[in-house]
């Protein structure tokens, strides 16, 4: 169906709404990369079945639902059952005939199936009163877990594609440039650059060709922010574009996607198909003269791809390279022509600002950072997932009330924030507000959102070394600043884990990591630097113990560590068994031996070690 203007788009909204309102009773199942890996797939393939086979009156295999992401990905495989808002985590197949006629057929609940935040009993019925959902505010999140992926009626139901309909129907570019630039949306890519003001630049350039890309590549270990909205809700990107296309002029666009996502490749591409066919894509959207056209481009798995010329560059089917900076894309971007580069979340921002308005945008978050924000909350927490908070959130809020604090109780130690550019936060910065210009001022940066806790067992050291080696690798190599200043402080870095290094090589590397800022030609080594000066400026005591004492005080860095067995031992042979080079002997019910001739140190005998027997010295 071709919808000619926006009255008929109107009213189909009220018949799929009303066709929604069918049936109240509905069954949502995350199908997340994540639940999908422990198994959702055959256990909506089951609830298909049993349905079919039991016909319940008042409720349809049409009120099941294959979500997106819900964010709580520890608790996964999750089924929620609506209106009630019944929660249900680690789901099996075996469960679904007892889900469908207690909680559907009977309305009763399945008290073992519930959410239990301490493991205590303690069960919570209904998920808007689990602190991991209670906490956050939701803009860019808002439809993951509530709508099908990649079903447009659903998402039309809901409101969507109204902002497109306002835009094109009683808004002129100028007016929508406006909007977006008094509502202070920044771009939620990682830079924070003012959403507004680059389309506003990217208008004034005279040009008869202009681009919009979506960059979708969030290459940063750990995140999946953009990766959960691609594949879980499609059209709101996809609503977002078209209405950055209207207001800077441009009728082609490119969605450019990581390798690594094909789920969200597939998703983004029914999705574009089905906005075509229903004439809010492509020619003449909603019956005006205005045409905006949209082609998935992917990426091959480059972490500089994520920059933005390298980005355009990739999508030109050339090398993935930056190029100098003083060369602006909204002047000079793709091809050479006008672009409008923002990420995933941006983007899916954008249509809600349109409805909503930019005073009530303006009213979450801070002053000078509007809105919220998405992060994955990963690392030594309990409540490891997705969430999205107001911006000016504290770190605190974030990593005990929505994480649940530090698995097992342990102390807490840092939390890396911006991914593997980012820098490593301290016990003493957990009352930073979490927004562009505080994480910076510390030390650290939002990035795409990427946010990783560690406890004490965690070598500070180590951290710096892991993720310099990671940028090595990704480095593209054009600039020497960034190839060689890079390699080095790599090296050098190494050199302190293995208890090699002097104190004059802690004045090196900060000389170098000022070096590589100030000459790299791109991103990727002007914040590549962060992880190793965050770390040395708030945990400096642990680099002097590697230097003066040789030794690692987290028992991380094996050329500084000694595994040894104390007299704790109950011989239980767990450390036998994991033991890959027979280093440790000894019978079951006796105190083991560990020979450190034939120990490689790799740490399998303490981590499976359940009654300190184990010990690092």
């Amino acid at each position: 169906m071709q919808l000619k203007n926006p009255k008929q788009l109107a009213t189909l909204q009220k018949k799929y709404k009303a066709a929604e309102e069918r049936f109240p009773k509905k069954v949502l199942i995350c199908c997340g990369p994540g639940c999908l890996a422990s198994g959702a797939q055959k256990i909506s393939d089951k609830f298909k079945q049993v349905l079919k086979d039991k016909r319940i009156k008042g409720f349809s295999v049409e009120a099941l639902k294959e979500t997106g992401c819900h964010g709580f990905c520890e608790q996964g495989p999750l089924v929620i059952i609506e209106p009630d808002g019944t929660f249900y985590t680690r789901v099996k197949t075996k469960d679904v005939e007892e889900i469908i006629e207690m909680s559907v057929r009977k309305g009763e609940t399945i008290d073992r199936l519930l959410y239990s935040p301490n493991g205590d009993g303690q069960r919570i019925q209904r998920y808007h009163d689990i602190d991991f959902y209670r906490h956050q505010d939701r803009i860019a999140l808002a439809n993951l877990g509530k709508i099908s992926q990649c079903n447009i009626e659903e998402y039309i139901a809901l409101g969507g594609y109204q902002a497109l309909a306002k835009v094109i129907s009683s808004m002129k570019p100028d007016q929508i440039i406006d909007e977006i630039t008094e509502s202070g949306l920044r771009g939620r890519g990682g830079a924070g650059f003012a959403a507004g003001r680059k389309w506003a630049t990217c208008r004034k350039i005279e040009s008869d060709v202009r681009y919009v890309i979506c960059n979708g590549d969030e290459g940063d270990p750990g995140a999946f922010m953009d990766r959960a909205i691609m594949e879980g809700d499609p059209h709101a990107i996809l609503e977002g574009m078209v209405i950055a296309a209207f207001a800077v002029g441009s009728s082609q666009g490119y969605i450019y996607v990581r390798e690594e996502y094909p789920l969200a490749v597939v998703n983004l591409q029914k999705a574009i198909e089905q906005a075509e066919e229903m004439g809010l894509l492509g020619d003449n959207i909603l019956g005006s003269d205005f045409s905006f056209k949209i082609r998935i481009s992917r990426g091959a798995g480059a972490f500089v791809c994520g920059e933005s010329s390298a980005l355009m560059k990739s999508v030109a089917g050339e090398v993935g390279e930056p190029r100098a900076k003083y060369i602006r894309s909204v002047v000079k971007g793709l091809h050479d022509q006008p672009t409008v580069l923002n990420n995933v979340e941006t983007l899916a921002t954008v249509p809600v600002i349109i409805n909503k308005g930019a005073d009530w945008f303006k009213k979450i978050g801070t002053k000078k950072n509007t809105g919220t924000k998405a992060f994955s909350l990963v690392g030594k927490v309990r409540n490891t997932g997705l969430i999205e908070v107001a911006m000016g959130t504290t770190l605190r809020k974030i990593i005990y009330d929505i994480g649940g604090g530090i698995i097992d109780d342990r102390p807490f130690k840092a939390v890396q924030t911006g991914g593997p550019s980012g820098g490593c936060l301290p016990e003493s910065q957990l009352d930073l507000p979490v927004d562009f210009d505080s994480l910076t001022e510390a030390g650290s940066m939002m990035g795409s959102g990427g946010m990783i806790v560690m406890d004490d067992k965690t070598c500070m050291v180590d951290v710096a070394r892991y993720f310099l080696g990671f940028l090595v690798n990704e480095s593209c190599g054009k600039c020497v600043p960034c190839r060689e200043g890079l390699y080095q402080l790599h090296a050098l870095t190494v050199r302190v884990c293995e208890g090699r290094a002097t104190e004059a090589d802690l004045e090196k590397m900060e000389k170098l990591s000022n070096q590589v800022i100030i000459g790299s030609l791109c991103g990727l080594g002007k914040s590549g630097p962060n992880p190793l000066l965050s770390t040395m400026k708030y945990f400096r005591e642990e680099y002097l113990a590697h230097i003066r004492d040789k030794r690692c005080p987290a028992g991380v860095c094996r050329e500084l560590i000694t595994y040894e067995i104390n007299d704790k031992c109950t011989g239980c042979m767990a450390c036998i068994a994991v033991c890959a080079t027979h280093a440790i002997t000894g019978k079951k019910g006796e105190i083991h031996v560990l020979n450190q001739a034939k120990c490689t140190k790799c740490g399998a005998c303490y981590a499976v070690c359940k009654h300190d027997s184990v010990v690092v010295s």
